[in-house]
């Protein structure tokens, strides 16, 4: 006599076909979990290897030019229509000499900050040296300003306004990541650290995306130039894309399915490899400009 729940055989079949979907599910979900894990520790180490070099940069050409009272080297740049040295300018020097090594104790000090192993097993460390990183972002915003509207007599171009924009961006996400700091939202205070570490070294992502550019364009066969669109684009790019990007992740990892997951790990993926060819251009362009060797691009 049948059951009245039906063949015991086919309520098995059930069983073992929801039970085999649900081992499926988790099984995709740790995947795509993996995924967005190991792209973004991807991205990290990538982005750590770029800025050292870049601290690594800044001390040795603008750290030891101000040590040795030899500014007028920063003016190599000339070939590229640069000359940050001014005779006589005290004060625009310094500023500039602020800003550029600003930038690299950026780029060196940010990415300690975001390291949980140092975070959490030497959290006085992380507490001086987040101290340090927030005063030089101030500074760094402040020299940006005064170099942009004071010192500079030409009018306010794209990229000037792009450095104002960036520089009150650092300023509003530093203040962001202090408020939840005092707060005890650690969550949220991640958050704002991870904002304000993205626009804080846009300088270096600007030059690793304008390299990126050069070389892929060249890869391609397109032939760039100076005069091409995504040059005045990039001036914004530089933090907008990270941001947007950052934001993606922060949704995916949060709530976003799997496909989603996968999708922002691919997205992660293709920025890291063209940030990988920004810095194979980036690298030797650097070493050149801090030996004697003419600036070309």
């Amino acid at each position: 006599m049948e059951s009245k729940y039906g063949d015991p055989a086919e309520s098995q079949l059930i069983i073992n076909d929801t039970i085999e979907t649900e081992a499926d599910k988790r099984a995709s979900a740790k995947i795509a979990n993996q995924s967005l894990k190991y792209t973004t520790m991807f991205w990290f180490i990538t982005t750590l290897v770029g800025q050292w070099f870049f601290f690594y940069y800044i001390m040795a050409f603008y750290g030891f030019s101000v040590i040795n009272d030899n500014m007028e080297i920063w003016n190599r740049w000339e070939a590229m229509g640069s000359t940050p040295f001014h005779a006589g300018d005290f004060s625009g020097n310094l500023a500039f000499a602020a800003h550029a090594i600003g930038a690299g104790i950026v780029a060196f000090g940010g990415a300690l900050q975001l390291m949980p192993k140092i975070r959490n097993s030497f959290p006085k460390f992380h507490k001086i040296n987040g101290y340090v990183y927030l005063i030089t972002v101030f500074c760094l915003a402040v020299s940006g300003f005064y170099l942009v509207w004071i010192r500079d007599p030409d009018p306010i171009d794209l990229s000037g306004i792009g450095t104002t924009i960036n520089g009150f961006l650092i300023l509003g996400f530093a203040y962001f990541t202090v408020r939840r700091a005092i707060g005890k939202d650690i969550a949220s205070h991640q958050k704002w650290a991870l904002r304000l570490f993205l626009v804080s070294n846009a300088q270096w992502t600007l030059r690793v995306g304008v390299f990126s550019y050069m070389v892929t364009g060249t890869l391609f066969g397109t032939s760039p130039a100076f005069g091409d669109p995504f040059f005045p684009m990039w001036t914004f790019g530089c933090f907008v894309l990270p941001l947007a990007i950052l934001q993606m992740y922060f949704y995916a990892k949060e709530k976003g399915s799997n496909s989603v997951k996968f999708a922002t790990s691919a997205v992660l993926v293709a920025t890291t490899i063209l940030m990988m060819l920004g810095m194979v251009g980036f690298t030797p362009f650097l070493f050149t400009v801090m030996s004697d060797g003419p600036i070309t691009f």
